[in-house]
């Protein structure tokens, strides 16, 4: 169900291709996250100076932040090859041995979900990012012997939503680790505006507004909600991404000016409706909405934690003040007492 959502921030079946047409492929074409881009940026020339390749990188938070991008752009800017997969993709230590040998001096390889390595993988990769060097074991039993190939200096880039799945011999092999943050409204303006001059789009600002504030911090959403608005405008609305055209598109999407849609108040009113606004815990709720509990911790939570809708306990999930407040609903229980604490701090 979650796949083919329109506000969720992974790439849908259709978008693959189009999305690297709007990929920045500089530092300075790169919108947003500047502490990780000035950090990169001095790293980078540091690196061309020695005449070295980069430290590995490790690149998390959650999808749809640009982590991929981030890895190209390091890539570019070093003047180097990209080699891009995934850790599902690299199922076996002889996997990812062919893609190691593969490289030439200087390369990118990006590992998506690099979480999800296996162990046996995972060995085969310490030394490789360590020494530059693969330990291989030629034949069987007594007559087993261990050789060691060595390997051109590479930059590898991870990248992972789950930080802390990660085993940490593997987090300490990387010599820079950035979190990627959800972007601000102005950022996502930015976005817009230069995927809609890739695009060919006619977009006011209204529309530019519009569109950013529903994306969910996240620009991979910016860019879906975009194409979305352009195919309403250029049937409904003579081809320009007005203010009008923009809302009236996202409402017939049925996301709402908080960038929620019918998932995020199924979520909501479950809470408050069927639990009287919690706590209520993770696997009751994913029962409740038929949807599975992994997926609103990934997907769902993240985004209603950071607008304050819903808090996380020890006991499990609450509704707040603010999630009553934008369904309409009155409080009861902790949101009605934090809602007059808050009400008596304005008196």
């Amino acid at each position: 169900m979650t796949e083919e959502r329109i506000l969720s921030s992974k790439p849908l079946s259709d978008e693959v291709s189009l999305e690297a047409s709007l990929r920045p492929r500089h530092l300075a074409e790169y919108i947003g996250q500047e502490r990780i881009k000035d950090n990169l940026r001095i790293a980078i020339q540091a690196a061309q100076q020695r005449g070295e390749p980069l430290d590995h990188v490790l690149l998390y938070g959650p999808p749809g932040l640009g982590k991929t991008t981030l890895a190209t752009v390091i890539a570019n800017e070093m003047g180097a090859q990209v080699r891009i997969t995934s850790g599902p993709a690299i199922e076996r230590a002889g996997d990812l041995a062919a893609i190691l040998t593969n490289l030439q001096a200087g390369d990118v390889l990006f590992i998506d979900e690099v979480h999800r390595l296996s162990h046996a993988v995972e060995e085969i990769l310490y030394p490789a990012m360590e020494d530059y060097a693969l330990d291989l074991m030629i034949g069987k039993g007594p007559g087993a012997r261990n050789v060691r190939l060595n390997l051109p200096r590479f930059t590898l880039v991870g990248a992972t939503t789950r930080y802390a799945m990660m085993s940490p011999p593997l987090r300490d092999r990387f010599g820079a680790v950035y979190r990627l943050d959800y972007y601000d409204e102005p950022s996502l303006g930015q976005i817009v505006r230069r995927s809609a001059g890739v695009l060919g789009v006619e977009i006011d600002e209204e529309g530019v507004s519009e569109i950013a504030r529903r994306a969910r911090g996240t620009p991979r959403v910016a860019n879906r909600l975009l194409r979305r608005v352009r195919d309403f405008a250029e049937v409904m609305a003579g081809g320009q991404i007005t203010g009008e055209a923009a809302r009236e598109a996202l409402g017939r999407l049925d996301i709402d000016e908080q960038g929620l849609d019918e998932v995020d108040h199924k979520i909501l009113r479950s809470i408050i409706e069927k639990f009287r606004g919690g706590p209520v815990g993770i696997e009751t709720i994913a029962a409740s909405i038929s949807e599975e509990a992994d997926t609103i911790m990934d997907v769902y939570e993240p985004y209603l934690i950071q607008l304050g809708f819903l808090d996380r306990t020890p006991r499990g999930r609450e509704a707040t003040a603010r999630a009553y407040e934008h369904l309409g609903l009155k409080p009861h229980g902790k949101a009605a007492e934090a809602q007059r604490a808050l009400f008596d701090e304005q008196a």
